[in-house]
């Protein structure tokens, strides 16, 4: 099954205000070991420009695509998305609805959600109290702490550069618009044909690639980590940044788990349950 993608592609998503977005830079690599490549490179994308060319290239080929976002957020630990809140759906496809309904927000953005809609649910600094009542996991990123994977973040900090908060769910947002058109796992069964959407996160790869760092912020140090996932170099005419990086080094990693591992779309401590309600980071064991 795991063969069968011709593609691989990552997206760096941003969650930030505005329009269009430095934040987000998009790589594709092909089946094998040829180098991944930016897609547009120079230009600065939208939001809604990546659901865009996500749909026209699905049609194509067979392409799994990976964002670096949330696809849900927590519930196994509560009980709850948000806890006390009253009709709140309870599984992440009628949660994407429920996001999707909060928001009018331009370009998909979701920071009123988090700002005015549900703001008591999300830290946004030391005026909020104590962070670590704000901050809980789901069960794959539980998984992945308890491998050494560092600290993974949580979709209800808001604070910092990464938005991680934002990020997530204005990607909802852009869930819910592909939901019915390209696969979606593990919220849906990976497909025996066409494409397929998952869940990613850069430093599970850099690890498989052997470095230690969280980011790869050069020419120099690019080229060893796709060495590390049996990649050829990428043959870039200029100097790279981090959000660029972290696409390339991301889609040459979806590539290589994808061709090397049989069971990457069956980890063992992914249910039923949570693939309707948490989902799960393609490459947690």
């Amino acid at each position: 099954m795991t063969y069968r993608f011709t593609r691989f592609a990552a997206i760096d998503w941003s969650g930030a205000k505005g329009k269009r977005h430095k934040g987000i830079a998009v790589a594709m690599c092909e089946a094998g070991t040829a180098a991944p490549a930016l897609v547009r490179p120079a230009h600065i994308w939208s939001r809604t420009e990546v659901l865009d060319w996500l749909l026209a290239e699905a049609a194509k080929a067979p392409t799994l695509f990976g964002f670096d976002f949330s696809f849900a957020p927590p519930i196994a630990e509560r009980g709850e998305y948000l806890p006390g809140e009253r009709g709140i759906p309870s599984t992440a496809r009628e949660f994407w609805a429920y996001v999707e309904s909060r928001c009018d927000d331009d370009d998909l953005g979701a920071a009123s959600f988090l700002d005015e809609a549900h703001r008591r649910h999300f830290y946004f600094g030391v005026a909020d109290g104590e962070k670590a009542r704000f901050i809980h996991f789901r069960r794959c990123d539980a998984r992945l702490n308890a491998l050494g994977g560092r600290k993974t973040a949580s979709a209800y900090d808001a604070i910092g550069a990464a938005q991680v908060a934002k990020a997530s769910f204005s990607g909802m947002r852009l869930l819910h618009r592909l939901d019915g058109k390209v696969a979606i796992w593990p919220m849906d069964a990976l497909p025996d044909h066409g494409s397929a959407v998952v869940e990613i996160y850069t430093r599970i790869y850099l690890r498989r690639a052997g470095l230690s760092g969280t980011k790869v912020r050069s020419r120099a140090e690019l080229n060893p980590a796709l060495n590390g996932l049996g990649s050829a170099p990428a043959q870039l005419r200029f100097e790279p940044n981090d959000h660029q990086t972290d696409a390339l080094v991301t889609a040459a990693g979806m590539r290589a788990l994808a061709q090397s591992e049989p069971d990457a779309f069956a980890p063992p401590g992914l249910t039923p349950e949570l693939a309707r309600t948490e989902g799960w980071t393609f490459g947690v064991a």
